[in-house]
């Protein structure tokens, strides 16, 4: 591919495989202002973060398996014009059940962009080429969790929540033109599989079978799910226990995503010199003491001076978690990437689905409850790690 296409394609699929941050993080500096506006509670606004989340997690099980089956383009165009739609809607949510609903059904069109993207890049890479590339992808995808919050928060200074939705809308339909015009199908009639229910269901259940495919997949859905558990407390643990105004909370959300962007770009240079699987090893690591020290921090009072550093670990390494467990899982399964993708994405999704309920049911006024989900999910991501992925016994000459 020639290094303006490649740009192109880098762009693109970023920005398709930022729909997640895009959609969650996008409006957290506004929850309180939610809460205060529609008359409910911390757990209620937190429902509205859950329902996108299973929709990006049950969407990319419809998107991936017809992806395989009808080509790329199609799906993906039909899930931008949902995401966009959707988005424009809950701008005019009048309760925050309908805007939970309409969450839903924004993360359903969402999800046709994050795993399509994951497919295309199968589509044209295998091996270590598509660790590298999944790593540029990080560069494009993990500035949407810094500008995501930061836009959020600069819009509320002239704007209620509700324009940050029109602005999701806008963004949807800019990536939409862009898909149109700028994506080409990479999936060739010859290699579509069968669409029927029976296939993909036999597909799916051949996925779950394979140890190595589950093992990288579930190890990074528990570290993606100690993120999400930040993601989802941070906003009232930073704002309302420790006094951070929007605009500072989104500077630190800013920063903690930095950290993402600048270990996929070290991961993108390190994957030639050390093996993917030893690269993932490592990330799974650093979430785990970053978790932990988010409880640690929590239980003995640190304070600021503890959770910040602990939350911007837990934070950057998935910018070498993503890439390596992504292409490691990916990369046995080229004439199904779509389903495959499908599946890494919604144990992602759903992992972090659970994880917001849990931060927000034991309340919101200390850190406690978010630092001992982080720490336990964390903690189990290098444990699956471990007892999963380990290498297949040699046989014996």
């Amino acid at each position: 591919m020639s290094e303006p296409n490649r740009t192109k394609y880098v762009l693109i699929l970023g920005g398709l495989s930022a729909f997640g941050p895009l959609s969650i993080d996008m409006y957290l500096p506004a929850f309180p202002e939610i809460a205060a506006e529609l008359g409910t509670g911390a757990s209620q606004v937190q429902l509205s973060l859950t329902a996108c989340t299973l929709g990006l997690a049950l969407g990319q099980l419809v998107a991936g398996p017809l992806s395989d089956t009808y080509g790329r383009r199609r799906p993906l165009l039909v899930g931008l014009v949902v995401f966009t739609l959707a988005s424009l809607l809950c701008a005019i949510a009048p309760s925050a059940y309908a805007l939970a609903g309409l969450r839903l059904v924004q993360g359903l069109g969402g999800a046709a962009g994050i795993v399509i993207a994951r497919a295309v890049v199968r589509d044209m890479y295998s091996g270590v080429a598509m660790a590298r590339f999944f790593s540029l992808l990080m560069l494009v995808n993990g500035l949407a969790p810094i500008l995501a919050p930061l836009i959020g928060g600069q819009l509320l200074r002239v704007t209620s929540w509700r324009g940050v939705f029109l602005a999701l809308g806008l963004i949807g339909a800019l990536l939409l033109a862009a898909t149109a015009f700028g994506v080409h199908e990479t999936l060739p009639a010859e290699s579509r599989r069968a669409g029927n229910l029976g296939e993909t269901l036999r597909t799916f259940r051949a996925l779950l079978g394979d140890r190595v495919f589950v093992a990288y997949s579930l190890s990074a859905a528990l570290a993606f799910a100690a993120m999400f558990a930040y993601i989802s407390g941070s906003s009232f643990v930073l704002q309302d226990v420790f006094g951070m105004s929007p605009q500072a909370f989104s500077l630190v959300f800013g920063i903690n995503s930095l950290g993402i962007v600048l270990v996929g770009q070290l991961n993108a240079r390190l994957v030639d010199r050390a093996e993917p699987r030893r690269l993932l090893a490592v990330g799974l690591g650093v979430n785990a003491l970053g978790g932990v020290s988010v409880a640690v921090s929590a239980l003995v009072g640190a304070g600021l001076i503890g959770l910040l550093p602990a939350l911007f670990l837990v934070a950057s390494s998935i910018g070498m978690v993503s890439p390596n467990a992504t292409a490691l899982a990916l990369s046995g399964n080229p004439e199904t990437a779509g389903s495959a993708s499908a599946l890494l994405g919604v144990m992602q999704f759903s992992a972090g689905a659970l994880a917001a309920p849990l931060v927000g049911s034991a309340g919101t006024g200390t850190a406690l409850p978010m630092g001992l989900v982080m720490g336990a999910l964390s903690l189990a991501a290098v444990l699956v790690f471990v007892v999963l992925a380990r290498p297949a016994p040699r046989a014996d000459k």
